[in-house]
C-alpha cells in the first residue's frame, strides 16, 4: 500500500459536569425574602437613628430658649459680668423629675462666672451671630449630655470681651422617646414580616400554578399522542419552552415515521435473502449428487454473507441514527492516523482484487472533535464503497488536507456514478442500476448520517483524473459543539 506514515494524535477531551438541578419556586422566594432578611436590620438602624433625631428637635429647641433666657440675665457692671437670677437658680434648671440640668456662664477665656465648672468650656467661633445658638454631645460624670451653647457680646462694639453661655442636659428624657418611636415602628415589623412571608409564598404557589396545570396536562397524554401543546393556553414566560417542546414532537414522530418506514424497508430487504437462503437450502437437501450439493451448499454460503452484510449494515445505521448520546464520549482524534489504520485493515481485500490501495496525508496531523467509532464507520463504508465498485486493476486513494475546513477524499477509478443517481444513492436501499455488483444500499446512508452528526457535508463527484467517483467529506475545525439531542431511534437485531 502506497501511503507516508506518521504518528497518530489523540487526546481525550474532558467530560462536561452535569448541571445540577435547582427549583424556580426556591429560587424565586430566596430572591424575594432573602432582601427582605437583609434589609429589616438596616432597617431597624436607619429607624433608630431617625429617632434620635425626632426626639432631639422639641428639647434642643427649649435648651435653646433656656440659653436665650440665661443670656437676656447676663450684664456687664463695672467690667465685671454679673447674672442677675430672678429666682434661685436651682428652681430654674434643675426641677426636671427625668434629666439633670446643667447651667454656665463663663468668660471668653474659660473662666466660669457662675454655674456648673463640670461643662467644659468650648472655643469661640470664628464668628460670632447674635441670637445663634449651637450644639454639641459631651459628658458629664460619666453620663452622656446635650449642651446647648451661646456666644454674646458684653456690649454692642465688636471688639467687646466674650461671654459664653451653657445649658447641659443629660439624655433620658430623649432616650426614652427615641425608644417609644423605634418601639411604635418596629413591633408592626414583627407582625409585618411573617406575614409578608406567607403572602410571598401563597402569591408564588399561585402563580406558579399553571406550571403545575401544564404538568398534569402533559402526564396524562397518552405515549402514542405527539400532538402539540396550544401555546396560546400557557403563560408568556413558558410559551417559548413549549414552542420548543412542540418543535421537538415534531422531529420525534418525523423521526418516529421515518423509522417505522426503515423497519418496513429493512424487513422487505431482509425477506429476499432469506428466501433465496431457504431455497438453496431445500434444494441442498434433495441434491444426490455430489458435486451439485458442493454448488448448492456455495451458494447457501453465498446468501449468508449478503444477509451478514446486510444486516451489518443495518446496525451500524441503527446506531448511526440514535441520538447524539449514543456516540458515547467526543473525542480529539487524528483523522490521518484513523484512515490510515481503515486502510490498512482493508488492504488485503484491495490485494486480493489487485487494486491499488493507497493513502495521501497532508503531512501532519489533522485532529477533529468527534467519535472514533462512528468516524471510523464513515471511513470504512466510503473505503468499503470504492474497493468494491472499483473493478481488478483499478485504484483507490484515501487523501487528506486542509483547505479552510479538513477535508477527506476517497478516489476510485471505478465505473462511476450518473449526475442523476449521486444524490439518490444516499437514500436507503436504492442501488444504482447496471452496477454489477450485490450491495445493501445501506454504505452511504450510514456515511451521510454519521457526517451529519459531525455538522461534517458528504458529497460525491467525478474523478477529475478520469473514469470513476470521488467522494469528499468536509469536517469544520474547532470544537464539536452537540447539536440539539435527537429522538433516541432504538437499535434492533436480526436473528
Amino acid at each position: 500500500m502506497r501511503s507516508r506514515r506518521r504518528k497518530p494524535d489523540k487526546t481525550a477531551a474532558a467530560n462536561r459536569p452535569p448541571a445540577q438541578p435547582n427549583s424556580l419556586f426556591g429560587e424565586i422566594l430566596d430572591w424575594m425574602l432573602a432582601p427582605l432578611l437583609f434589609l429589616w436590620p438596616i432597617s431597624i438602624i436607619v429607624t433608630h437613628n431617625v429617632a434620635d433625631n425626632l426626639a432631639n428637635q422639641p428639647y434642643d429647641r427649649a435648651m435653646a430658649d433656656s440659653v436665650r433666657a440665661l443670656g437676656r440675665l447676663v450684664s456687664v457692671e463695672d467690667g465685671n459680668i454679673v447674672v442677675h437670677f430672678p429666682a434661685p437658680p436651682r428652681a430654674l434648671f434643675r426641677a426636671d423629675q427625668d434629666d439633670t440640668v446643667y447651667y454656665q456662664v463663663a468668660n471668653g477665656s474659660g473662666e466660669v462666672v457662675t454655674g456648673d465648672r463640670e461643662i467644659s468650656w468650648v472655643a469661640p467661633p470664628a464668628t460670632v451671630v447674635a441670637e445663634e445658638v449651637l450644639y454639641r454631645d459631651d459628658v458629664i460624670h460619666g453620663e452622656e449630655v446635650r449642651v446647648a451653647y451661646q456666644y454674646l457680646r458684653a456690649w454692642p462694639e465688636p471688639a467687646s470681651p466674650l461671654v459664653l453661655v451653657q445649658v447641659a442636659e443629660t439624655r433620658n428624657k430623649r432616650s426614652d422617646l427615641a425608644s417609644r418611636v423605634v418601639t411604635g415602628v418596629l413591633l408592626p415589623q414583627f407582625a409585618i414580616i411573617p406575614i409578608a412571608v406567607v403572602l410571598v409564598w401563597v402569591g408564588l404557589t399561585r402563580g406558579i400554578a399553571p406550571l403545575n396545570r401544564l404538568q398534569s396536562l402533559i402526564r396524562r397524554r397518552r405515549p402514542t399522542d405527539l400532538s402539540p401543546i396550544a401555546a396560546a393556553s400557557v403563560p408568556e414566560e413558558v410559551r417559548p419552552v413549549i414552542v420548543a417542546f412542540n418543535d421537538m414532537m415534531a422531529r420525534l414522530e418525523e423521526n418516529l415515521h421515518a423509522q417505522q418506514r426503515f423497519i418496513a424497508d429493512a424487513a422487505h430487504q431482509m425477506r429476499t435473502p432469506l428466501t433465496g437462503l431457504k431455497m438453496q437450502t431445500d434444494l441442498a437437501l434433495l441434491e444426490t449428487d455430489p458435486e451439485q450439493l458442493r454448488e448448492s451448499l456455495q451458494r447457501i454460503a453465498d446468501s449468508t454473507d449478503r444477509a451478514s452484510h446486510l444486516i451489518t449494515q443495518l446496525l451500524s445505521l441503527a446506531r448511526a441514527e440514535a441520538s447524539f448520546e449514543k456516540l458515547y464520549a467526543v473525542e480529539q482524534v487524528d483523522l490521518d492516523a484513523m484512515v490510515r489504520d481503515v486502510a490498512l485493515e482493508l488492504y488485503p481485500r484491495a490485494q486480493v482484487k489487485g487494486i491499488d490501495l493507497g493513502v495521501e496525508d497532508a503531512g501532519r496531523p489533522l485532529p477533529i472533535e468527534g467519535n472514533p467509532v462512528l468516524l471510523r464507520e464513515l471511513i470504512k463504508n466510503l473505503l468499503d464503497n470504492a474497493i468494491k465498485y472499483t473493478p481488478p486493476g483499478g485504484r483507490v486513494t484515501a487523501r487528506t488536507r486542509v483547505a479552510g475546513a479538513i477535508v477527506l477524499e476517497i478516489e476510485d477509478t471505478g465505473t462511476g456514478i450518473p449526475e442523476a443517481d449521486r444524490e439518490r444513492v444516499f437514500e436507503r436501499f436504492y442501488r444504482v442500476l447496471g452496477s454489477g455488483v450485490d450491495g445493501s444500499g445501506l454504505g452511504l446512508p450510514i456515511v451521510r448520517e454519521i457526517a451529519e452528526l459531525h455538522r461534517a457535508t458528504v458529497t460525491l463527484n467525478p474523478n477529475p483524473t478520469g473514469p470513476g467517483t470521488t467522494a469528499q467529506v468536509l469536517f469544520p475545525r474547532g470544537p464539536l459543539v452537540t447539536p440539539p439531542a435527537q429522538p433516541f431511534l432504538p437499535s434492533f437485531s436480526v436473528t
